[in-house]
């Protein structure tokens, strides 16, 4: 669901022009949120890789001076500690195709 919601923020800072590349990780995070959703190993795989790459851009833009990107940060850590969480990490190694 954090996939989900993270990628229709992707898509509104997209749609307003705040730092259109940046903005292309959040919205791919929509596909591996589908993937989760279905139990698909790629689908958990390109989540935990995007949700890594997600937390660096929202860290390099919090260095680089912009302060109002910190609920954005805290989104990013949280989906990416959910998706290496134990639990998380054993039903995809037990139940995922």
């Amino acid at each position: 669901m954090l996939c989900y919601l993270t990628a229709v923020f992707g898509l509104i800072g997209l749609v307003l022009g705040a730092y259109p590349l940046a903005e292309l990780i959040p919205l791919a995070l929509g596909v591996a949120g589908y993937g989760v959703a279905n139990e698909k190993r790629w689908g958990y795989r390109l989540g935990v890789v995007l949700a890594g790459l997600n937390l660096l851009i929202d860290l390099s833009l919090l260095v680089l001076g912009a302060f109002a990107i910190i609920f954005t940060l805290l989104f990013a850590a949280v989906l990416l500690g959910l998706f290496l969480h134990t639990h998380s990490r054993e039903y995809e190694r037990i139940w995922f195709r």
